[in-house]
């Protein structure tokens, strides 16, 4: 059961010319081939055969770089000639860390919403419907299950109206095995396939810029998902995509603000230069995302992204959250060795037991975040360059930290698995 709720009485849908038709084929491991035609109003049962059961795949794949192709011309009767109140944009992983802004900044340009939420949001299913609606205040929010194709299906069946865009801002939330696939991948594909046999003709991904080097199963789960993304473009010239991989964000990087106030050290691994990032506001990030929407020079195209400034190492990070406080510095440094020694540990213990592997997998997430930098990783090179990734935004990582240490992390939660 699927229920639809429009917070706003002006908002509207829009639903397709009864002439407007379109065809795709999309191929997987699910889907042979899917022919689709436009509805007035209403979707028969999809074609679609998901009676296999699900399986992930372990294979390490190729990075994808950022690319320079140039943007794609579109026709008049493409979506972008539209009025943005007379296009339909369907966004899943709208009650998350970054959809939930995602949502925001589409209603205040006028874009017509359709906003996909489970029935219990928020980490650990904490926020109740009216919680959820309250927070997406003004889009319409449908209350479904992306991890369910035939319920989606339903759900959008049920409001009846064509799609124009997806915005998928899906990512698991722990980072655990078979969670990464069964929401960076299969969900976010479900959202693809959904959101085509309703006419989307673009599809805007929040992917992460740490894919380029995917040792993790999120990553490899999110580039099996851009690969195919990719591909549907290519068999198909009337779609398109943007794909979107950010560096860190700031709730990520402020988790030892509140230690620090109460007199903690700042903890840091080696020498704190191991890694480094160019940090982006949740705000920041959202905008561009909705940027993707219309800008053509955004088509088709793999955009890293990071924030404003210079990129900052750990050890730069905690000597600007001291300076804030008026204090003077004292870091606690952690040898790297002794993660590689824990992560050696875990491995060995799955042979045996393996319903630990997301304990193994959690320390190597966090094993990857303490030596590997969120920056474009140049091909050439093989280094990580942080004049190579671009910059977007005014929120800077010192105005974030000031917040914190004058309102604290409220509304910035980390999530079911953090370091510190």
């Amino acid at each position: 059961m699927s229920l639809c709720f429009s917070s706003n009485s002006l908002l509207t849908l829009h639903s397709p010319p009864k002439n407007q038709s379109f065809s795709t084929r999309f191929s997987s491991q699910f889907i042979n081939q899917i022919q689709v035609s436009s509805f007035p109003c209403s979707l028969k049962s999809s074609s679609l055969n998901l009676s296999q059961p699900f399986k992930h795949s372990i294979q390490r794949l190729n990075p994808i770089t950022a690319s320079t192709a140039p943007a794609v011309e579109t026709t008049s009767s493409s979506f972008r000639s539209k009025n943005p109140k007379d296009i339909n944009i369907l966004v899943v992983g709208s009650t998350g860390y970054i959809g939930k802004f995602v949502v925001k900044e589409l209603v205040s340009r006028g874009f017509n919403v359709i906003a996909i939420a489970r029935e219990r949001s928020g980490i650990k299913g904490k926020n109740s419907k009216e919680e959820t609606l309250n927070q997406l205040n003004r889009a319409n929010v449908c209350f479904s299950d992306v991890t369910q194709l035939d319920s989606l299906e339903k759900s959008l069946e049920n409001l009846g109206v064509s799609i124009d865009v997806v915005v998928s801002c899906l990512a698991s939330r722990s980072g655990g095995v078979k969670d990464s696939w069964k929401i960076d991948y299969e969900a976010t594909k479900n959202s693809l396939v959904a959101g085509r046999n309703r006419g989307a003709s673009h599809f805007v991904l929040l992917s992460a810029i740490c894919v380029q080097k995917p040792l993790l199963e999120f990553q490899r789960a999110k580039l099996k998902f851009e690969v195919e993304l990719m591909k549907e473009a290519e068999d198909d010239k009337g779609f398109t995509y943007s794909i979107v991989r950010p560096t860190a964000f700031f709730k990520s990087l402020g988790g030892q603000v509140e230690l620090v106030k109460d007199g903690k050290p700042y903890v840091m691994f080696g020498d704190g230069k191991l890694c480094a990032c160019k940090p982006i506001s949740e705000a920041d990030l959202a905008s561009f995302i909705v940027d993707c929407v219309l800008s053509e020079d955004k088509i088709n195209r793999v955009l890293p992204i990071g924030g404003p400034g210079k990129a900052l190492t750990p050890l730069e990070q905690g000597e600007l959250l001291f300076r804030l406080l008026g204090r003077e510095p004292k870091f606690l440094k952690v040898p790297i060795g002794i993660m590689d020694f824990a992560i050696g540990v875990l491995d060995f213990l799955v042979k045996i037991f393996p319903s630990m592997e997301d304990a193994a997998e959690y320390g190597k997430i966090g094993r990857y975040y303490a030596a590997e930098s969120m920056l474009i990783l140049d091909p050439e090179t093989g280094e990580y360059s942080a004049e190579k990734t671009p910059s977007y935004g005014k929120d800077t990582l010192d105005e974030f930290f000031q917040t914190v240490l004058k309102e604290g992390m409220a509304g910035q939660e980390l999530g079911e698995q953090t370091i510190f």
